[in-house]
């Protein structure tokens, strides 16, 4: 090794040999170094939950608008002519029963057989059927006239939900089917699905459907209702992710999967209908991938984030 050195020179070559690994070992692992100052390190952006597709069965519903109505309203009206109300014993709002005296008209002279001459007898409008009296129009001192409403009575004080539907919607829904009705703040009644039209309105392309309503005590006819239908005769499944996992870019809807590296990336979703706080997926997403629950808006695409169990 070293033919042309004297014995001295070799003995520096071999120590200078010997120190040289040291200083490389040095240089790529030291701590001081500056290419190891300046190296990046990723901090988490968030601590996170994540969460996974949920298989479910949930019924399938078609949500509208409509109205409170009267199931049936009777018109009442005097069935003699030309005698003057007497006395008014209803008014609006009052519940009546088949028969109960509505309105006293002055009395009638009815000529007899005997020699007496005649004898007086009592006119009255009564009502024709039980219900809650819905319009009035009788005045003490008016006279009352044949078909001259008098009267306007909800038959058996019953009302129901004319639901707003178009042609499409109408073909979905069925006699007997089952009906959610929201009145009022929040309370829920119960409908079944009495009558649909079998045409709609050339001008608004909508028809309706009446739900009955077992029970409407508290609720005013004319009132706006909200409700949904039950069309899907059953239940069907689905696979859904808390609403909280779902954001909204415009008209698209997307979730935030989290990496192996623990990096967030966004991932287009197709959504379907809610139930609760959680909303059916339809397509952009495997069974076995974690999805950021919440936080989702404090994110970006590629940040880092630190997965805890819960």
């Amino acid at each position: 090794m070293f033919p042309n050195l004297t014995k001295s020179e070799k003995w520096k070559a071999a120590a200078l040999l010997l120190a040289l690994p040291v200083a490389v070992a040095w240089g790529a692992s030291g701590a001081g170094s500056p290419a190891a100052e300046a190296r990046p390190v990723s901090k988490p952006a968030l601590t996170v939950r994540t969460t996974r597709l949920q298989e479910g069965r949930w019924a399938r519903t078609l949500s509208a608008n409509g109205s409170i109505l009267p199931w049936q309203e009777a018109i009442i009206s005097a069935q003699v002519q030309g005698l003057r109300i007497a006395e008014v014993k209803v008014g609006i709002g009052d519940h009546v029963r088949q028969g109960d005296v509505l309105v006293v008209l002055d009395n009638l002279a009815r000529v007899s057989d005997d020699a007496a001459g005649s004898r007086s007898a009592q006119a009255y409008v009564v009502a024709p059927d039980s219900g809650v009296i819905s319009g009035a129009n009788a005045t003490v001192g008016s006279t009352a006239q044949p078909g001259v409403e008098l009267f306007r009575l909800i038959r058996k004080g019953r009302l129901e939900w004319r639901a707003d539907l178009t042609a499409e919607e109408l073909m979905l829904i069925r006699k007997g089917m089952a009906a959610d009705i929201i009145v009022g703040e929040g309370r829920v009644i119960k409908g079944r699905v009495r009558a649909i039209s079998p045409s709609v309105n050339m001008q608004t392309r909508y028809g309706y459907a009446l739900v009955s309503l077992p029970d409407s005590a508290g609720i005013v006819a004319g009132a706006f209702a909200h409700g949904s239908f039950d069309v899907s005769g059953g239940k069907r499944g689905l696979q859904s992710l808390p609403q909280s996992a779902v954001m909204q870019r415009g008209s698209k809807a997307y979730v935030l999967i989290v990496g192996p590296d623990n990096r967030v990336h966004e991932r287009a979703v197709v959504t379907g209908q809610r139930n609760g706080d959680r909303i059916e997926i339809g397509r952009g997403l495997q069974a076995d991938e974690p999805v950021v629950e919440s936080g989702g808006p404090f994110l970006t695409e590629g940040d880092v984030v630190q997965v805890v169990k819960g």
